[in-house]
C-alpha cells in the first residue's frame, strides 16, 4: 500500500506561479512511475505530467514549458512546478502512482494509488 498527500495548492493571480508537493508514506516511490492528473468540474480527469522511475518525464502539450514535474526519492516526494499559470489550469490536482510499464504513463487507470487532490484556483 502507498498513501499519497497533496499539498501546496491555492488560489493564484494568471501569471503567478505554485508548486505542488505529493509526499508518499508506506513505500518508497522509487519503484514507482509518478504522474499528475487534474479534473475541472464538469469534465473528466486528464494526465498533465508523469516523472518515469529513471526520471525521464512527460508532460500534456498544454503544459510543456509551463510546468516541470520533479522527484526526490531520499524524501518519498513528487512535485510539480507550475509557472505562468493560466485560467484553464484551475482544477483539483491529483497525484498518483503506477507500477506498469513506462508506455502507460499518460493513462489514468494504469495507475494503482491516488492521492485526496488539492485545488488550484487560477484567478483573471
Amino acid at each position: 500500500q502507498v498513501q499519497l498527500v497533496e499539498s501546496g495548492g491555492g488560489l493564484v493571480q494568471v501569471g503567478g506561479s505554485l508548486r505542488l508537493s505529493c509526499v508518499a508514506s508506506g513505500r518508497t516511490l522509487r519503484s514507482y512511475n509518478m504522474g499528475w492528473f487534474r479534473q475541472a468540474p464538469g469534465k473528466e480527469r486528464e494526465f498533465v505530467a508523469a516523472i518515469g522511475r529513471s526520471g525521464g518525464t512527460f508532460y500534456k502539450d498544454s503544459v510543456k514549458g509551463r510546468f516541470t514535474i520533479s522527484r526526490d526519492n531520499a524524501k518519498n516526494t513528487v512535485y510539480l512546478q507550475m509557472d505562468s499559470l493560466k485560467p484553464e489550469d484551475t482544477a483539483v490536482y491529483y497525484c498518483a502512482a503506477n507500477s506498469a510499464v513506462l508506455s502507460t504513463v499518460t493513462m489514468a487507470n494504469m495507475y494503482t494509488y491516488w492521492g485526496q487532490g488539492t485545488q488550484v484556483t487560477v484567478s483573471s
